[in-house]
C-alpha cells in the first residue's frame, strides 16, 4: 500500500524538530532506537517517552514498557512469556504480544487471522531478524511452519515521541492465502483497574462528541463499517490512568489510525486486567486473497504518551499533524479566509450571481472564493448530473474563465466544489456505465441523496476520475478543490472480479482514492484540497496526509460549533478545521446570534464565510471586515499554535473558553463565550496557560471588554496565576482578546 510508505517517509524526513512542551518551550529533540543483543530488548526513546518490547523465550515479540522516558542507563529485563491461568488460558493469551496471529491457543483479539489453501487457520509468528535505519525499525516475523512472513515497521517522530506502527504481510507459499483480519498494531498497557477510555462519536450535523467510560473486563469496539471513516466513530482513542487525570495532568496514552476506509479499533481488558488496543482494517465483511509472492500492507496506527494530561496529548498530536502528516509539512501555510457560495445560491449558480457575490466577499477581506455545487452537467438539484463533469453552458456560456478572471481581478484565488466518487442514475455517465457503481448482481441498488457510489477500485473508474479532475485543473486557474463525499456505501459488490476477490474492494478503493489525490498534487502542486463528507464523515490521518483542510460538520450553528470544535481538537489540529460564518437564524436550530458571535466562534479554526451576502446590511459588512482584519493578525497563532481548552462547552456548560499560544510564546489569543447569564453571577475568571512567565504581555480587545481594573500590561505569570475577568452578561455573548509580548517586534504576525 503505497500511501503508507509515503507517510513513513514523511515521518522519517521530519528529522530534528521542535518539541513544544507543557509551557510551550522550544527545544531541539532527537530520537534513538536501540537493540540490546544480550537481553533481546528493543527500545525507542524520543521526546520524554520510552517504548520497549523484547523477544521472549518462545521467540515472540512481547511488549515491555510504554510511558514516561526512563533513564538511559536503566536496563529493561528480558521478555518472558507470562504463565497461563489454569488450563483455560494459555501463555499465548496472557502474554502481551506486539503482533499476535490467531493460533496456538490465543483467545484475545488477534492482529492477524488467515486461512490457508489446505484448511489450516493456525498462525503463530516468531522473530526472524531486524534492521534499524535512523528513526525506523523493521522486525521480520514468520509463521512457525509456513512461509507467511510479517514485517513490522516502527517509526518515531523525534519532536513528540509518537510512534507509527504498520505491518507488511507477505505470502511466500505456493498457494493463495486468505487474510481475514489484519491489524496495523496492538498497543499494550500494564494491568490495572483505574483506566478510562475517551473516544469520539457522532452523526451528521452532530459530530465530535467526546465520550468517556471506565475500562472494564471485556472489549469495547470502535469502528466504521461504512466503506469510509464515518461520522459515528472516529479512529482516535485516548486512555487515562487514575482518578485525577484532567486537561493538564495525568498519564494519557493516545492513538490514531491513518486509514480512510472501514476500520476497527478494539480496547480490551483481559482476564489478568491487562489492556490491549488493536487497530487496523475492519474484519467485518472482510477478506483479502493474497496470491503467492504478493504483499498486503496495513495502514499506520500512530500512538503517543503524555504525562501532562489530555490537553498536552492533543497538543502533541497537533504538532505531529502539522509537522509530519499534512502535505505542506513541516511548515504549512496559514489557511486563507474563504467565501463559499452554497448557502447563498445552492444549485442556482450563474456567472453574474457568482461575480456579484465575489465582489461582496472581496470587500470584507476574503482571500479565496469557492463556487459550490451546481456548475456542471445538467445539475439543477441533487437528482441529476453527478458524474458529468463538464461546465453547464446555460449557466456559464463561456466556461469558467470569465468568473475566474473576475475573482482574480478582485485579489482572490478561485476554488471549486466537486464530488468525484459519486454518480446520479440520471446522468450520462451512469447511462453509459451502469456497471461502474458498487453493486451486487441482480440486487437493488440503494440510493442515498439520489446518488450511487462509483467503484473506485476499478482501474477504468480510477482513470476516469483522475482524467476529468486533471483536465479541469489543467484548463482552469483553480487553486482549491472542495472534495465532497455525501453518502456511505451500500451493496459493496465488485462483480467484475472473481467472487473470492470481491471483498478486496474495501482496500483497493481507498488505495485508488489516495493514488488519485497523490497524482493530482504532484501534477498540480499549486492546488489545495479540502476533505468533506457531509461534514466530518471522512476525517483521519490517512486523508489528512493528502489534503490541506477538512470540513468538521455541516452544522454551522455557532453555539453548536463550540462543542463540535471542542471535540474535534482532541484528535485534530485547529489548523485544518474549517469553520464558516453563516446566516442567522441558523438553519439547524433557528437560533439567532450576532455577526460578532458567529465570527468569534469560527475564528477558533480556519475562518470561512458561507452566509448569503446579498442579504447582509451595511453594518454586517462593517463588522465582518473588522473581524477578518483582526483574524489575519492572529491566525498563525490560532492555526499553528498551542491550544488550551480552558473551559469546556460540554455537559450543559454556560461558558466556553479557548486559548491559543504562539509557538514562540510571543502572542496568545483568548476566545470566551457565554450561553446565558444566571442569577446575576459574573462570567468565570479565566486563568491563561502556556505563556512565558517572565515576559510582559499587553492586552488588546478583538471584541468585547475586560473588567475595568484589568491592567493594560502584565507578566505572563500574572495572566496565568491572577487571571482575568471578562465583562460579559446576557444571552449568546462572545468576546476575544489578544495578548502580545512587549518584545514581539511583529505583533501583526
Amino acid at each position: 500500500m503505497r500511501l503508507q510508505h509515503w507517510l513513513t517517509r514523511a515521518v522519517l524526513g521530519f528529522g530534528m524538530t521542535m518539541l513544544i512542551g507543557v509551557g510551550g518551550m522550544q527545544a531541539q529533540s532527537s530520537a534513538t532506537i536501540h537493540f540490546d543483543a544480550a537481553s533481546k530488548v528493543f527500545r525507542i526513546d524520543a521526546a520524554g517517552t520510552t517504548y520497549a518490547f523484547g523477544i521472549n523465550d518462545a521467540g515472540q515479540l512481547q511488549s515491555l514498557y510504554w510511558g514516561e522516558q526512563i533513564g538511559k542507563d536503566d536496563h529493561l529485563s528480558a521478555a518472558h512469556r507470562m504463565a497461563g491461568v489454569a488450563s483455560f488460558d494459555s501463555a499465548e493469551t496472557t502474554t502481551p504480544n506486539e503482533y499476535a496471529g490467531w493460533g496456538g491457543g490465543l483467545f484475545v483479539e488477534p492482529a492477524l487471522k488467515a486461512s490457508f489453501a489446505d484448511g489450516n487457520r493456525d498462525v503463530v509468528l516468531t522473530y526472524v531478524s531486524h534492521s534499524i535505519r535512523g528513526n525506523e525499525l523493521t522486525v521480520r516475523m514468520k509463521d512457525v511452519s509456513l512461509a507467511l512472513t510479517v514485517d513490522l515497521h516502527y517509526t518515531v517522530n523525534p519532536g513528540t515521541g509518537i510512534v507509527g506502527r504498520s505491518a507488511v504481510i507477505t505470502n511466500d507459499t505456493n498457494t493463495p492465502i486468505t487474510i481475514e483480519q489484519a491489524a496495523a498494531a496492538t498497543w499494550n498497557l500494564p494491568h490495572g483497574t483505574d483506566y478510562s477510555l475517551r473516544y469520539l462519536t457522532g452523526r451528521w450535523a452532530g459530530e465530535w462528541n467526546l465520550q468517556k467510560q471506565n475500562i472494564l473486563p471485556g472489549m469495547t469496539v470502535l469502528e466504521s463499517r461504512r466503506g469510509s471513516t464515518g461520522h459515528q466513530n472516529n479512529p482516535w482513542f485516548a486512555i487515562e490512568r487514575g482518578e485525577q487525570a484532567d486537561e493538564e495532568s495525568g498519564d494519557v496514552w493516545f492513538g490514531a489510525l491513518a486509514w480512510s476506509g472501514s476500520w476497527r479499533i478494539t480496547v480490551e481488558q483481559d482476564q489478568l486486567q491487562q489492556i490491549r488496543i488493536t487497530g487496523g482494517y475492519n474484519s467485518f465483511d472482510f477478506s483479502y486473497k493474497l496470491l503467492p509472492g504478493k504483499q498486503l500492507q496495513t495502514p499506520i496506527f500512530y500512538g503517543g504518551y503524555s504525562h501532562h494530561g489530555i490537553g498536552e496529548a492533543s497538543r502533541m498530536l497537533h504538532r505531529f499533524e502539522l509537522s509530519s502528516i499534512l502535505p505542506q509539512a513541516p511548515m504549512p501555510k496559514p489557511r486563507p479566509v474563504v467565501y463559499n457560495s452554497w448557502e447563498a445560491t445552492e444549485f442556482a449558480v450563474t456567472e453574474a450571481g457568482q461575480e456579484s457575490l465575489a465582489e461582496k466577499a472581496a470587500s470584507i477581506g476574503v482571500e479565496r472564493f469557492v463556487m459550490d455545487d451546481g456548475w456542471f452537467g445538467q445539475r439543477k438539484d441533487d437528482h441529476a448530473g453527478l458524474g458529468d463533469w463538464y461546465v453547464n453552458q446555460q449557466k456559464f456560456p463561456n466556461g469558467l474563465k470569465p468568473l475566474i478572471d473576475k475573482v482574480h481581478s478582485l485579489g482572490m484565488d478561485f476554488g471549486l466544489w466537486v464530488e468525484p466518487e459519486m454518480v446520479n442514475p440520471d446522468s450520462d455517465l451512469y447511462r453509459k456505465h451502469p456497471d461502474w457503481v458498487l453493486n451486487f448482481t441482480g440486487r437493488p441498488r440503494s440510493e442515498a441523496r439520489n446518488q450511487l457510489v462509483l467503484n473506485l477500485a476499478r482501474k477504468d473508474v480510477r482513470e476516469y476520475v483522475f482524467s476529468f479532475l486533471d483536465d479541469l485543473l489543467s484548463h482552469n486557474q483553480i487553486a482549491f478543490l472542495k472534495w465532497d463525499y455525501n453518502r456511505n456505501w451500500s451493496e459493496p459488490g465488485w462483480p467484475a472480479v472473481a467472487p473470492d476477490e470481491q471483498k478486496a474492494v474495501y482496500i483497493e478503493y481507498v488505495n485508488n482514492l489516495y493514488g488519485i489525490l497523490r497524482e493530482l498534487r504532484a501534477k498540480h502542486p499549486q492546488v489545495e484540497i479540502e476533505s468533506c463528507s457531509g461534514g466530518g464523515g471522512r476525517v483521519d490521518l490517512g486523508i489528512l496526509g493528502l489534503t490541506d483542510e477538512v470540513w468538521p460538520s455541516d452544522n454551522t450553528d455557532p453555539f453548536d460549533r463550540l462543542r463540535i470544535q471542542d471535540g474535534f481538537t482532541y484528535a485534530y489540529t485547529p489548523g485544518v478545521m474549517m469553520a464558516w460564518v453563516t446566516d442567522s437564524p441558523n438553519w439547524v436550530n433557528e437560533r439567532t446570534t450576532s455577526v460578532a458571535y458567529r465570527f468569534l466562534s469560527s475564528m477558533q479554526g480556519s475562518l470561512g464565510v458561507g452566509a448569503n451576502l446579498d442579504k447582509w446590511q451595511p453594518a454586517d459588512f462593517a463588522t465582518a471586515k473588522e473581524m477578518i482584519a483582526a483574524y489575519k493578525q492572529v491566525r498563525e497563532t490560532v492555526q499553528h499554535g498551542s491550544l488550551y481548552r480552558l473551559i469546556s462547552p460540554r455537559d450543559g456548560s454556560e461558558a466556553s473558553v479557548t486559548e491559543s499560544v504562539a509557538l514562540d510564546r510571543s502572542q496568545a489569543v483568548l476566545f470566551t463565550f457565554l450561553h446565558s447569564s444566571q442569577m446575576g453571577y459574573p462570567f468565570p475568571r479565566v486563568f491563561l496557560r502556556g505563556l512565558d512567565p517572565q515576559q510582559r504581555y499587553r492586552i488588546s480587545a478583538i471584541h468585547g471588554a475586560m473588567a475595568k481594573d484589568t491592567p493594560v500590561e502584565a507578566s505572563g505569570s500574572y495572566w496565568m496565576a491572577h487571571g482575568v475577568d471578562v465583562a460579559m452578561r446576557g444571552d449568546m455573548q462572545a468576546a476575544a482578546f489578544r495578548f502580545d509580548s512587549s518584545s514581539n517586534t511583529n505583533p501583526s504576525r
